[in-house]
């Protein structure tokens, strides 16, 4: 079972950057995924998040409308493509796993995930 993170880097305000997540050693196809964030000195935090088939998606308030989540099952990889960055959203961006059901109740929480990547740094310079 493993997550591998990968397209994070430097990037100045109001850049794009496109993070991959491959996935191995599971039944992808049955499990939502999420992207989650966590800044030096904070707590990790919900980024995005899409069901099994990828039909529904989910995202925090502060990066609706600027990032995309999707998913390839066919490639087992999940992306996030990030838009109009902002420097408050640097950080190590992680992307996790379920095959535990009622996405819908509990997506945006870490508990509800089983498997975690080991992250990728995304920096926005001002």
């Amino acid at each position: 079972m493993q997550l591998v993170e990968s397209g994070g880097g430097l990037v100045q305000d109001g850049g794009s950057l496109r993070l991959s997540c491959a996935a191995s050693g599971f039944t992808f196809s049955r499990n939502a995924m999420g992207w989650f964030r966590q800044a030096p000195g904070k707590e990790r935090e919900f980024v995005a998040a899409i069901s099994r088939s990828g039909s529904i998606t989910y995202y925090a308030d502060s990066v609706k409308g600027r990032f995309t989540i999707s998913r390839d099952n066919a490639q087992n990889t999940v992306y996030l493509q990030m838009n109009s960055l902002k420097p408050e959203d640097t950080a190590a961006y992680y992307c996790a796993a379920t095959g535990t059901y009622s996405f819908g109740t509990y997506y945006s929480k870490l508990a509800y995930y089983n498997y975690w990547g080991q992250g990728t740094q995304v920096t926005v310079s001002s």
